[in-house]
């Protein structure tokens, strides 16, 4: 839908300028110009520490020869730049009392920092919801891969989201080996690479239906639905950034976009990609294959970066960033804590998801621990409140 948005003319609600969108800016320029969505801006404040936190917790845990988990806090300042801890790692820590215990070895004379109790319950929480859902797991790595025109995708782009997908930290054991029937490791092209390929019998091909599919049908089937079935056949659900005001003409080309016909995100691309609706055909579809990643991750949300590196697996020639900056109805990009973040903004309201998961919710927990800084313990409730309130 680039057209929309280097065609239209967007309105802005203060005081009434008007600004001619990316036909004279660069992708840079409108990522800074554009109309910023507050709950979602707010709601990456919160998780820029959450994602450092994240990654201490993570080589903590990763340390086999403490019990409980420990690591030397020169060894973690070593790695202060890039974990962009810039007040230094013992300074970092200590902001966040509920979470780390920073303690001093008397035998090697030198500090250490582990996890407090609360923090390794909330991780252990994590895991067993994790395990608790395998069967959803695996679900997601076979769409995943179905996603794919050749239904294999390298192990190094899968590690890039396995976070993001639920997926456990062993799942090359925990799911992969487990699961021969699904999934198969083949060597890469390039020395040290696996391929991750999905096993399919010719009789019995998997057939899935994506989430916007399944939001279609709820759509049709309300009784207050006012959208004719030919137009929400190829539909996507829209909602826009609060302000956010549009021209008669760029509504007029959403609805016709809406409108056009496409190969949906698991649907054979032989033989279809230059007989569908052209160029715009194959954009929809990459928009489509966009939705659908985000729809399988717990969180509804991930790294620009992390997704393009999928872009070739999913026969995607359209620049990731852009294609999310061309849909601000569907999607949100935060620029908060130097990456570029976007969230699937009908997953969220009021910057919760509106259908959490137990992976989800232990996060959050979390992240509510990250809100209390150095704060006294408050009550489960206390927490949760104050998670909403900033």
């Amino acid at each position: 839908m680039r057209f929309l948005l280097m065609r239209s003319i967007l309105i802005h609600p203060c005081g009434g300028s008007i600004i001619n969108a990316r036909s004279t800016t660069t992708s840079a320029q409108y990522v800074a110009s554009r109309s910023r969505d507050p709950v979602f801006e707010k709601l990456m404040d919160k998780y820029k520490n959450l994602l450092k936190v994240i990654a201490i917790q993570d080589l903590i845990l990763a340390n086999p020869t403490a019990d409980p988990p420990s690591l030397s806090i020169d060894f973690l300042s070593r790695l202060s730049q890039k974990l962009h801890l810039n007040r230094g790692a013992a300074s970092f820590l200590r902001k966040y009392p509920h979470i780390f215990h920073v303690l001093y070895d008397p035998v090697k004379a030198e500090p250490f920092c582990r996890l407090t109790d609360v923090a390794l319950e909330i991780s252990r929480q994590e895991a067993l919801a994790i395990t608790a859902t395998l069967s959803l797991v695996v679900d997601r790595l076979v769409r995943l891969l179905s996603m794919s025109i050749s239904k294999s995708i390298p192990l190094r782009a899968v590690f890039k989201v396995w976070r993001e997908l639920g997926l456990p930290d062993d799942f090359e054991d925990s799911v992969i080996s487990k699961n021969p029937h699904l999934f198969k490791l083949s060597d890469g092209h390039e020395p040290n690479t696996h391929i991750l390929e999905l096993v399919q019998e010719e009789d019995k091909r998997l057939e899935f239906e994506a989430a916007v599919e399944k939001w279609r049908v709820v759509e049709c089937s309300k009784e207050d639905c006012c959208v004719e079935r030919t137009e929400l056949q190829f539909s996507f659900k829209h909602s826009y950034p609060p302000g956010m005001r549009l021209s008669k003409t760029f509504k007029a080309k959403v609805k016709e976009w809406q409108r056009l016909p496409y190969v949906g995100p698991y649907e054979d691309m032989a033989g279809k990609k230059k007989n569908r609706s052209g160029v715009m055909g194959i954009e929809k579809r990459a928009v489509a294959i966009a939705h659908e990643f985000l729809s399988l991750t717990v969180e509804k949300m991930v790294e620009v970066e992390k997704i393009s590196h999928f872009r070739k697996c999913f026969g995607i020639d359209l620049n990731i960033r852009d294609l999310f900056l061309d849909h601000p109805g569907m999607f949100y990009m935060s620029t908060k804590g130097k990456r570029h973040t976007v969230f699937l903004r009908e997953a969220y309201e009021r910057g919760r998801l509106i259908d959490p998961n137990p992976v989800y919710d232990a996060r959050r927990k979390l992240l509510d621990l990250v809100l209390l800084g150095r704060h006294a313990a408050l009550s489960e409730s206390g927490s949760t409140s104050m998670c909403e309130q900033e």
